[in-house]
């Protein structure tokens, strides 16, 4: 599937059709960004909780993996049918056991000194009016965001690449969003964040890729479609995909909340064709 003037670039992807029947049916964790991929227009439609649970439901782990600060996934992984989620760019990760009523959390470092991001963040603000501190940034443990089109705005994608450029160059990593530059001190990002949690919890993510589905739709999920064969854009990933280092394998038809309904759809399609039964 291909945007305006991606065909020429060479960046086509094909359709989530194309996947294989059998690679879906076949998986045990579905990972998947928040923001304009489970949910549409800034909110989470019902039509896309509902298929989190049903993924749940067929036995399917489900992991949210996101720029969200610290405290959406307390709140994630405490109420919605998700075995665990990543969050902050891979700092941290939250799992919570109902069972036992127990929450384990991982996170990457002690708690930085801020002083650096906020000079950093300041100066990207004023370089590039429009821009604002996210509105979560009070929920955020190791990261600052810069809102270049959730709040505030929108600004286009030249402007929050300026945003970067600027943490960059103060040493900080910085990535974009489809909504926030997040930027940080350290070495860490969604994947590296995701391979402590499959350690952790299950077994080295190397070891089951062939079970493992990850939806994204912006530059920052570039690191985990480069890792994960199944690799799914919803369709808003049509326009990120020339500045991409990495290009999801499939991209669905329909766009952020109900490109996941769309995926959910296929998979458990798949169970049942191969079973010979129905969800």
């Amino acid at each position: 599937m291909c945007g305006p003037g991606v065909a020429a670039r060479g960046r086509c992807r094909p359709p989530l059709a194309a996947a294989p029947a059998a690679v879906l049916a076949g998986l045990r964790w579905v990972l998947t960004d928040i923001d304009d991929t489970l949910t549409t227009a800034g909110r989470l439609t019902a039509a896309a909780y509902a298929a989190l649970e049903r993924l749940a439901l067929a036995g399917i782990a489900v992991v949210p993996i996101t720029g969200r600060p610290a405290g959406w996934c307390d709140m994630i992984a405490r109420t919605w049918p998700v075995a665990a989620v990543v969050g902050e760019n891979g700092a941290l990760w939250y799992a919570h056991d109902p069972a036992t009523r127990r929450m384990r959390r991982h996170a990457v470092q002690d708690l930085p000194a801020r002083a650096a991001l906020e000079r950093l963040a300041q100066q990207a603000m004023a370089a590039v009016p429009g821009s604002a501190l996210a509105a979560d940034q009070p929920f955020r443990l190791f990261d600052v965001a810069v809102d270049f089109r959730e709040d505030a705005g929108p600004l286009g994608l030249d402007a929050a690449e300026r945003i970067a450029g600027i943490f960059r160059a103060g040493g900080a990593a910085a990535k974009v969003s489809s909504i926030h530059v997040n930027a940080w001190m350290g070495q860490w990002d969604k994947l590296s964040g995701l391979r402590h949690l499959f350690a952790t919890l299950w077994q080295p993510l190397e070891g089951v890729l062939g079970q493992v589905a990850y939806l994204g739709d912006s530059p920052n999920d570039a690191p985990i479609f480069a890792e994960v064969p199944l690799s799914i854009g919803v369709a808003n990933v049509l326009p990120f995909l020339d500045a991409m280092p990495a290009a999801p394998a499939y991209v669905t038809r329909a766009e952020a909340g109900a490109g996941f309904v769309e995926f959910t759809e296929a998979v458990l399609a798949a169970r049942a064709a191969t079973r010979g039964g129905t969800t």
